[in-house]
Protein backbone atom coordinates (compact mmCIF):
# COMPACT_ATOMS: atom_id res chain seq x y z
CA UNK A 1 0.00 0.00 0.00
CA UNK A 2 1.36 3.41 -0.99
CA UNK A 3 1.85 5.65 2.07
CA UNK A 4 0.52 9.19 2.12
CA UNK A 5 3.00 12.07 1.94
CA UNK A 6 3.44 14.32 4.96
CA UNK A 7 2.30 17.61 3.45
CA UNK A 8 3.65 20.93 4.69
CA UNK A 9 1.20 22.66 7.04
CA UNK A 10 1.95 26.12 5.73
CA UNK A 11 -0.98 27.69 7.62
CA UNK A 12 -0.05 25.95 10.88
CA UNK A 13 3.04 24.52 12.58
CA UNK A 14 5.56 24.91 9.78
CA UNK A 15 9.08 26.32 9.56
CA UNK A 16 7.92 29.20 7.37
CA UNK A 17 5.84 30.59 10.25
CA UNK A 18 8.60 30.80 12.87
CA UNK A 19 10.18 34.15 11.99
CA UNK A 20 6.87 36.00 11.40
CA UNK A 21 5.69 34.79 14.82
CA UNK A 22 8.90 35.86 16.56
CA UNK A 23 9.24 39.24 14.85
CA UNK A 24 5.57 40.20 15.07
CA UNK A 25 4.83 43.52 16.81
CA UNK A 26 4.75 43.29 20.58
CA UNK A 27 1.29 42.42 21.78
CA UNK A 28 0.40 40.40 18.69
CA UNK A 29 -1.15 37.01 19.38
CA UNK A 30 1.34 34.22 18.78
CA UNK A 31 0.17 31.08 16.94
CA UNK A 32 -0.89 28.29 19.26
CA UNK A 33 1.87 25.96 18.03
CA UNK A 34 4.65 28.36 19.05
CA UNK A 35 6.06 27.34 22.47
CA UNK A 36 4.84 29.82 25.05
CA UNK A 37 8.32 30.39 26.47
CA UNK A 38 9.45 31.76 23.10
CA UNK A 39 6.32 33.88 22.61
CA UNK A 40 6.75 35.65 25.95
CA UNK A 41 10.55 36.02 25.93
CA UNK A 42 12.09 39.48 25.76
CA UNK A 43 14.90 38.13 23.57
CA UNK A 44 14.95 35.05 21.34
CA UNK A 45 17.74 33.07 19.71
CA UNK A 46 16.60 30.92 16.77
CA UNK A 47 19.11 28.12 16.14
CA UNK A 48 18.63 26.18 12.90
CA UNK A 49 20.43 22.83 13.06
CA UNK A 50 20.67 21.71 9.44
CA UNK A 51 19.45 18.13 8.96
CA UNK A 52 18.20 17.45 12.50
CA UNK A 53 14.96 15.57 11.87
CA UNK A 54 12.44 15.00 14.65
CA UNK A 55 12.40 11.22 14.21
CA UNK A 56 16.18 10.94 14.27
CA UNK A 57 16.32 13.05 17.43
CA UNK A 58 13.58 11.09 19.21
CA UNK A 59 15.41 7.83 18.50
CA UNK A 60 18.55 9.22 20.19
CA UNK A 61 17.37 11.35 23.10
CA UNK A 62 19.80 9.50 25.37
CA UNK A 63 22.60 11.18 23.40
CA UNK A 64 21.07 14.66 23.68
CA UNK A 65 19.95 15.34 27.26
CA UNK A 66 19.76 19.11 26.79
CA UNK A 67 17.52 18.85 23.73
CA UNK A 68 15.49 16.08 25.37
CA UNK A 69 14.75 18.34 28.35
CA UNK A 70 13.46 21.20 26.19
CA UNK A 71 9.73 21.71 25.67
CA UNK A 72 8.01 21.67 22.29
CA UNK A 73 7.44 19.12 19.57
CA UNK A 74 7.52 18.49 15.82
CA UNK A 75 6.49 20.84 13.03
CA UNK A 76 6.66 20.38 9.26
CA UNK A 77 9.27 21.46 6.77
CA UNK A 78 8.52 22.58 3.20
CA UNK A 79 8.40 20.83 -0.18
CA UNK A 80 10.94 19.81 -1.22
CA UNK A 81 12.49 19.14 2.19
CA UNK A 82 15.85 20.50 1.16
CA UNK A 83 18.21 23.11 2.58
CA UNK A 84 18.01 25.89 0.00
CA UNK A 85 14.21 25.86 -0.08
CA UNK A 86 13.62 25.41 3.65
CA UNK A 87 16.19 27.98 4.82
CA UNK A 88 14.68 30.55 2.48
CA UNK A 89 11.22 29.81 3.85
CA UNK A 90 12.53 30.12 7.41
CA UNK A 91 14.21 33.49 6.88
CA UNK A 92 11.57 35.09 4.64
CA UNK A 93 8.48 33.57 6.26
CA UNK A 94 7.21 32.63 2.80
CA UNK A 95 6.24 29.39 1.08
CA UNK A 96 8.41 28.02 -1.75
CA UNK A 97 5.76 29.02 -4.26
CA UNK A 98 6.15 32.62 -3.09
CA UNK A 99 9.92 33.07 -2.62
CA UNK A 100 10.92 30.97 -5.65
CA UNK A 101 13.94 29.01 -4.37
CA UNK A 102 12.21 25.79 -5.33
CA UNK A 103 14.90 23.16 -4.93
CA UNK A 104 18.53 22.15 -4.61
CA UNK A 105 19.06 22.31 -8.38
CA UNK A 106 16.67 24.66 -10.14
CA UNK A 107 15.84 25.30 -13.80
CA UNK A 108 16.19 28.98 -14.66
CA UNK A 109 15.64 29.75 -18.34
CA UNK A 110 16.86 26.30 -19.36
CA UNK A 111 20.03 26.22 -17.26
CA UNK A 112 20.03 24.07 -14.12
CA UNK A 113 21.58 26.01 -11.24
CA UNK A 114 22.83 24.49 -7.98
CA UNK A 115 21.27 26.91 -5.50
CA UNK A 116 23.72 26.35 -2.65
CA UNK A 117 26.78 26.81 -4.85
CA UNK A 118 25.05 29.05 -7.43
CA UNK A 119 26.75 26.97 -10.11
CA UNK A 120 25.31 26.19 -13.54
CA UNK A 121 26.26 24.46 -16.77
CA UNK A 122 28.90 27.09 -17.51
CA UNK A 123 30.23 27.47 -13.98
CA UNK A 124 29.65 30.41 -11.64
CA UNK A 125 26.15 31.67 -12.44
CA UNK A 126 26.02 34.76 -10.24
CA UNK A 127 26.19 37.23 -13.13
CA UNK A 128 23.61 35.43 -15.24
CA UNK A 129 21.28 34.58 -12.33
CA UNK A 130 21.27 37.54 -9.96
CA UNK A 131 20.44 36.41 -6.38
CA UNK A 132 18.17 39.34 -5.51
CA UNK A 133 16.16 38.91 -8.69
CA UNK A 134 15.89 35.16 -8.18
CA UNK A 135 14.60 35.62 -4.61
CA UNK A 136 13.28 39.20 -4.34
CA UNK A 137 11.85 39.21 -0.81
CA UNK A 138 13.66 40.62 2.22
CA UNK A 139 14.40 38.20 5.05
CA UNK A 140 13.37 38.76 8.66
CA UNK A 141 10.47 41.05 7.69
CA UNK A 142 12.99 43.67 6.62
CA UNK A 143 14.75 43.89 10.00
CA UNK A 144 18.56 43.96 10.24
CA UNK A 145 19.04 40.78 12.24
CA UNK A 146 22.40 39.42 13.44
CA UNK A 147 23.19 36.10 11.74
CA UNK A 148 25.68 33.80 13.48
CA UNK A 149 26.95 31.19 11.02
CA UNK A 150 30.20 30.01 9.46
CA UNK A 151 32.35 32.91 8.32
CA UNK A 152 33.01 31.23 4.95
CA UNK A 153 29.29 31.43 4.10
CA UNK A 154 29.35 35.23 4.18
CA UNK A 155 29.15 36.81 0.75
CA UNK A 156 27.97 33.72 -1.11
CA UNK A 157 25.21 34.05 -3.68
CA UNK A 158 22.83 31.88 -1.69
CA UNK A 159 23.52 33.99 1.40
CA UNK A 160 22.70 37.06 -0.68
CA UNK A 161 19.47 35.42 -1.82
CA UNK A 162 18.11 34.44 1.60
CA UNK A 163 19.99 36.54 4.19
CA UNK A 164 20.70 39.89 2.53
CA UNK A 165 20.44 42.91 4.78
CA UNK A 166 21.29 40.86 7.85
CA UNK A 167 24.34 41.56 10.02
CA UNK A 168 26.85 38.72 9.51
CA UNK A 169 28.55 37.50 12.68
CA UNK A 170 30.71 34.72 11.30
CA UNK A 171 32.43 32.09 13.40
CA UNK A 172 35.43 29.97 12.41
CA UNK A 173 35.06 27.36 15.16
CA UNK A 174 31.73 26.01 16.39
CA UNK A 175 32.75 26.71 19.98
CA UNK A 176 32.58 30.42 19.16
CA UNK A 177 28.90 30.30 18.22
CA UNK A 178 27.53 30.42 21.81
CA UNK A 179 30.03 33.10 22.76
CA UNK A 180 28.95 35.36 19.89
CA UNK A 181 25.29 34.73 20.70
CA UNK A 182 25.88 35.73 24.31
CA UNK A 183 27.63 38.94 23.29
CA UNK A 184 24.74 39.90 21.02
CA UNK A 185 22.13 39.24 23.71
CA UNK A 186 24.03 41.26 26.29
CA UNK A 187 24.31 44.08 23.75
CA UNK A 188 20.52 44.17 23.63
CA UNK A 189 19.59 42.43 20.38
CA UNK A 190 15.97 41.30 20.52
CA UNK A 191 16.37 38.49 17.98
CA UNK A 192 19.44 36.46 16.95
CA UNK A 193 19.49 33.93 14.10
CA UNK A 194 22.09 31.15 14.30
CA UNK A 195 22.86 28.32 11.90
CA UNK A 196 24.88 25.12 12.32
CA UNK A 197 25.39 22.52 9.57
CA UNK A 198 27.37 19.68 11.17
CA UNK A 199 24.53 17.14 11.49
CA UNK A 200 23.64 17.43 7.81
CA UNK A 201 27.22 17.06 6.65
CA UNK A 202 27.89 13.98 8.78
CA UNK A 203 24.61 12.30 7.81
CA UNK A 204 25.35 12.83 4.12
CA UNK A 205 28.90 11.53 4.31
CA UNK A 206 28.75 8.90 7.08
CA UNK A 207 25.08 7.97 7.47
CA UNK A 208 23.62 6.97 10.82
CA UNK A 209 25.99 5.32 13.28
CA UNK A 210 28.94 6.25 15.46
CA UNK A 211 29.86 9.43 13.56
CA UNK A 212 26.25 10.68 13.55
CA UNK A 213 25.89 9.93 17.26
CA UNK A 214 29.11 11.79 18.05
CA UNK A 215 27.91 14.80 16.08
CA UNK A 216 24.55 14.79 17.87
CA UNK A 217 26.39 14.86 21.21
CA UNK A 218 28.34 17.85 19.90
CA UNK A 219 25.13 19.62 18.88
CA UNK A 220 23.61 18.96 22.30
CA UNK A 221 26.66 20.47 23.96
CA UNK A 222 26.41 23.47 21.63
CA UNK A 223 22.76 23.95 22.65
CA UNK A 224 23.74 23.61 26.32
CA UNK A 225 26.39 26.30 25.90
CA UNK A 226 23.90 28.67 24.22
CA UNK A 227 21.41 28.16 27.05
CA UNK A 228 24.18 29.07 29.50
CA UNK A 229 24.57 32.38 27.64
CA UNK A 230 20.91 33.38 27.92
CA UNK A 231 20.21 36.36 30.18
CA UNK A 232 17.08 36.49 32.29
CA UNK A 233 13.95 36.69 30.12
CA UNK A 234 15.63 35.26 27.02
CA UNK A 235 14.82 32.02 25.21
CA UNK A 236 16.50 29.65 22.79
CA UNK A 237 14.35 28.11 20.05
CA UNK A 238 15.84 25.14 18.16
CA UNK A 239 14.52 23.94 14.80
CA UNK A 240 15.80 22.37 11.57
CA UNK A 241 15.26 22.58 7.84
CA UNK A 242 14.66 18.85 7.21
CA UNK A 243 15.35 15.33 8.44
CA UNK A 244 17.16 12.44 6.77
CA UNK A 245 16.64 9.01 5.19
CA UNK A 246 19.40 6.40 4.91
CA UNK A 247 19.60 5.59 1.20
CA UNK A 248 23.05 4.06 1.06
CA UNK A 249 23.74 2.41 -2.29
CA UNK A 250 20.08 2.25 -3.33
CA UNK A 251 20.52 4.61 -6.27
CA UNK A 252 17.98 4.13 -9.06
CA UNK A 253 18.32 5.29 -12.65
CA UNK A 254 14.98 6.36 -14.14
CA UNK A 255 13.73 3.70 -16.55
CA UNK A 256 14.96 4.01 -20.18
CA UNK A 257 11.35 4.45 -21.34
CA UNK A 258 11.19 7.46 -19.05
CA UNK A 259 14.57 8.90 -20.00
CA UNK A 260 13.77 8.69 -23.70
CA UNK A 261 11.21 11.45 -23.06
CA UNK A 262 13.42 13.63 -20.82
CA UNK A 263 15.24 16.77 -21.92
CA UNK A 264 17.07 17.24 -18.61
CA UNK A 265 16.59 16.80 -14.86
CA UNK A 266 16.63 19.15 -11.89
CA UNK A 267 15.89 18.92 -8.17
CA UNK A 268 17.73 16.16 -6.32
CA UNK A 269 17.67 12.42 -5.79
CA UNK A 270 14.66 12.36 -3.47
CA UNK A 271 12.71 15.03 -5.31
CA UNK A 272 13.70 14.53 -8.91
CA UNK A 273 12.16 16.83 -11.51
CA UNK A 274 11.99 15.50 -15.08
CA UNK A 275 11.80 18.13 -17.81
CA UNK A 276 10.04 16.69 -20.85
CA UNK A 277 11.10 16.96 -24.44
CA UNK A 278 8.76 19.25 -26.44
CA UNK A 279 5.27 17.77 -26.60
CA UNK A 280 6.15 14.76 -24.43
CA UNK A 281 4.88 15.84 -20.98
CA UNK A 282 1.78 13.61 -20.95
CA UNK A 283 3.71 10.58 -22.18
CA UNK A 284 6.44 11.24 -19.64
CA UNK A 285 3.91 11.26 -16.78
CA UNK A 286 2.38 7.99 -17.98
CA UNK A 287 5.76 6.27 -18.39
CA UNK A 288 6.97 7.53 -15.01
CA UNK A 289 3.89 6.15 -13.28
CA UNK A 290 4.19 2.84 -15.09
CA UNK A 291 7.78 2.29 -14.01
CA UNK A 292 8.19 4.14 -10.69
CA UNK A 293 4.84 4.38 -8.89
CA UNK A 294 5.79 1.37 -6.76
CA UNK A 295 8.56 3.32 -4.99
CA UNK A 296 7.56 6.96 -5.45
CA UNK A 297 4.83 9.53 -5.55
CA UNK A 298 4.72 10.45 -9.23
CA UNK A 299 2.92 13.65 -10.14
CA UNK A 300 2.80 16.35 -12.76
CA UNK A 301 3.75 19.90 -11.92
CA UNK A 302 0.10 20.98 -12.22
CA UNK A 303 -1.02 18.27 -9.79
CA UNK A 304 1.49 19.29 -7.14
CA UNK A 305 0.66 22.97 -7.47
CA UNK A 306 -3.06 22.20 -7.25
CA UNK A 307 -2.48 20.02 -4.19
CA UNK A 308 -0.68 22.83 -2.38
CA UNK A 309 2.70 21.14 -1.96
CA UNK A 310 4.45 24.47 -2.55
CA UNK A 311 1.91 26.72 -0.85
CA UNK A 312 -1.46 28.23 -1.77
CA UNK A 313 0.08 30.57 -4.36
CA UNK A 314 2.64 29.74 -7.04
CA UNK A 315 3.30 32.56 -9.47
CA UNK A 316 3.85 31.73 -13.17
CA UNK A 317 7.56 32.72 -13.05
CA UNK A 318 8.09 30.39 -10.08
CA UNK A 319 6.05 27.59 -11.66
CA UNK A 320 8.35 27.75 -14.69
CA UNK A 321 11.25 26.67 -12.46
CA UNK A 322 9.67 23.28 -11.79
CA UNK A 323 9.90 20.34 -14.16
CA UNK A 324 7.02 18.58 -15.88
CA UNK A 325 6.99 15.41 -13.75
CA UNK A 326 8.23 14.82 -10.19
CA UNK A 327 9.61 11.52 -8.89
CA UNK A 328 9.35 11.76 -5.10
CA UNK A 329 10.41 8.51 -3.39
CA UNK A 330 8.59 7.11 -0.40
CA UNK A 331 10.95 4.11 -0.47
CA UNK A 332 14.55 4.60 0.82
CA UNK A 333 16.00 5.21 -2.65
CA UNK A 334 17.47 8.08 -4.61
CA UNK A 335 17.05 8.79 -8.33
CA UNK A 336 20.28 9.20 -10.23
CA UNK A 337 21.14 12.13 -12.46
CA UNK A 338 24.69 12.07 -13.88
CA UNK A 339 24.70 15.88 -13.84
CA UNK A 340 23.99 15.90 -10.10
CA UNK A 341 27.08 14.63 -8.34
CA UNK A 342 29.48 15.65 -5.61
CA UNK A 343 32.88 14.76 -4.17
CA UNK A 344 31.58 11.60 -2.45
CA UNK A 345 28.46 9.38 -2.53
CA UNK A 346 25.75 10.52 -0.13
CA UNK A 347 24.61 7.96 2.45
CA UNK A 348 21.70 9.85 3.98
CA UNK A 349 19.55 12.08 1.78
CA UNK A 350 16.44 14.22 1.96
CA UNK A 351 14.02 16.15 -0.23
CA UNK A 352 10.97 13.90 -0.18
CA UNK A 353 7.80 14.08 1.93
CA UNK A 354 8.26 11.09 4.23
CA UNK A 355 7.81 11.65 7.95
CA UNK A 356 11.55 11.15 8.54
CA UNK A 357 12.34 14.05 6.20
CA UNK A 358 9.40 16.38 6.82
CA UNK A 359 9.07 16.48 10.60
CA UNK A 360 11.56 18.71 12.38
CA UNK A 361 11.82 19.86 16.01
CA UNK A 362 10.62 23.15 17.46
CA UNK A 363 12.06 23.11 20.98
CA UNK A 364 12.52 25.90 23.51
CA UNK A 365 14.59 26.56 26.63
CA UNK A 366 14.23 29.79 28.58
CA UNK A 367 15.86 31.61 31.48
Amino acid sequence: MTPSPVLPDYAGPNVRGIVPALLAPRGATAPGWMPAAASTATQVVLLVVDGLGWEQLRERTHLAPTLAAMSGGPITSVAPSTTSTALTSITTGLTPGEHGIVGYRMDIAGDVINMLRWWGTHGDARRQVEPRATQPFSPFLGESVPVVSKAELEGSAFTEAHLRGARPMGYRAASSLPVIVGELLRAGDRFVYAYYDGIDKIAHERGFGAFYDAELRTVDRLVHDIVDQLPAGAALLVTADHGQVDVGERIVAPHPDVMSLVRHQSGEGRFRWLHAKPGAAADLLAASRQHHADTSWVHSRAELIESGWFGPVVSPPVAARYGDVALVPHAPISFHDPADSGPFPLVCRHGSLTSAEMRVPLLVAAQ
